[in-house]
């Protein structure tokens, strides 16, 4: 049920930052804010099994952000306490551990949502414990929504690896088909599916894109070809599928380069017109897929046409860049995207890359079509080595406004056991000059 629960709260960050969010500021003194840290640092305590609870010291950061759902990323500090984990007391009725010198501090950052019901239940937490003489240990819990190495060998890369090597073939003007080296880098994330995060390199082989569609056993790597450095991001929904990737790569010359190819070039890519009559079914069998396999509520319609290539291969490939919006029909209420339905200028906004390949006599089409979110606000980054008795201005940066608040201090413990404590009781704000 737990693991349930977990990967519920993912999912639901994850679709909430992935829709237009909104980074509020907020004191750490609000009351929202005090129940959500309470939450998370209750969650921690009873994942202790031996030792004494922590209690809240100060909270530091806080930013609630506001999307589909309201989440709250907090940091804050805690301090050992004087009540067991074995007794039935929660941190609000123990006392700081004394003396000072033998208890033990920590620093937490959590992901804490706010459920309709008003309700706190923690996504993410990360606790920094050093202990009363020692070094800084770091308390990770087994988090399903956090970001994990994993081996470089891993079978479960393979799908991943496949699909970004015939994107790069199949995005790239290079006259031969690449071919992967080697595995450099690999992480994981869990997230209402699987989030990897990939680095590895490329090699040449000697395959042309004028003889080759695909690669195959008979293309082997060149010894002195070009080479290249990829970064991917791939996201990868829980049925197998690739519903979202970004790559990166770096090409550099090989000792043996390969003749350039002839201005005039039958087999090569060849750039169209945006609006090329011959676009039209490329362009309609593309949002068809887009809408097929997209899990918006709905339909996406194309905006723009960037960019346009044709290519002749055994068939006709296309290669086509544009953007889609979201239009003012439903999956819900319509069966299909007509005609009729208008896109919506405050609707989703995603940037796409569609590969069609067309046997038209033999009636088969074959796109691919690959999309990345726009119009996604940066969340607010605080800047690191913050403190709350340190006052800093604000800064304009590209990632957008960065501000201080104010710093809470816990002080005040309830005077009887069970009892709540009031919001005076819970924190004294300090303002720190803007």
């Amino acid at each position: 049920m737990k693991l349930i629960t977990i990967l519920f709260l993912c999912s639901r960050l994850l679709l909430s930052l992935s829709q237009e969010v909104v980074s509020q500021e907020v004191d750490c003194d609000d009351e929202d804010v005090f129940q959500a840290v309470d939450a998370a640092l209750k969650k921690y305590n009873i994942r202790n099994q031996t030792g004494n609870h922590f209690v809240l010291y100060r909270i530091t950061e806080a930013t609630k952000m506001v999307g589909s759902e309201t989440f709250y990323s907090l940091k804050y500090q805690i301090k050992e306490g004087d009540c067991s984990v074995q007794s039935t007391k929660s941190w609000q009725d123990c006392d700081y551990k004394m003396p000072a010198v033998e208890a033990a501090t920590g620093e937490c950052t959590a992901t804490v949502g706010k459920r309709s019901n008003n309700k706190f239940s923690v996504a993410t937490q990360t606790c920094k414990i050093t202990p009363a003489e020692g070094s800084v240990v770091t308390a990770q819990y087994t988090c399903l929504g956090c970001v994990h190495p994993i081996s470089t060998d891993s079978p479960e890369l393979e799908p991943v690896l496949r699909h970004a090597i015939q994107h790069f073939n199949n995005n790239t003007e290079h006259s031969h088909l690449f071919a992967l080296g080697e595995v450099k880098k690999a992480r994981r994330q869990v997230v209402a599916g699987w989030n990897f995060e990939l680095t590895y390199t490329i090699v040449q082989t000697n395959c042309s894109k004028k003889n080759f569609l695909f690669l195959t056993p008979d293309c082997k790597s060149l010894l002195n070809g070009d080479v290249g450095e990829c970064t991917d991001n791939t996201y990868m929904n829980p049925e197998l599928k690739i519903a979202a990737f970004s790559q990166n790569c770096d090409l550099y010359p090989g000792e043996d380069l390969v003749q350039p190819l002839p201005k005039h070039c039958p087999g090569c890519p060849r750039e169209i017109p945006v609006d090329s009559p011959e676009l039209k079914e490329a362009l309609t069998h593309s949002i068809l897929k887009l809408n097929a396999e997209n899990n918006s509520t709905f339909y996406f319609k194309i905006e723009t046409v960037k960019r346009a290539t044709s290519q002749v291969v055994g068939g006709q490939k296309f290669y086509i860049e544009f953007t889609a919006r979201e239009t003012t029909c439903s999956k819900e209420s319509n069966t299909e995207l007509t005609e009729a339905c208008e896109i919506n200028s405050l609707g989703q906004s995603l940037s796409c890359s569609a590969n069609v390949y067309m046997r038209l006599w033999e009636n088969k089409i074959f796109p691919t079509v690959n999309c990345q979110p726009l119009d996604m606000n940066i969340m607010m980054r605080r800047p690191p080595g913050f403190s709350p008795f340190r006052a800093v201005k604000v800064q304009e940066t590209n990632e957008g406004t960065t501000r201080l608040l104010r710093s809470c201090e816990y002080k005040g413990h309830p005077q009887k056991a069970g009892a709540e404590p009031t919001l005076d009781q819970w924190a004294e704000s300090s303002h720190l000059a803007q």
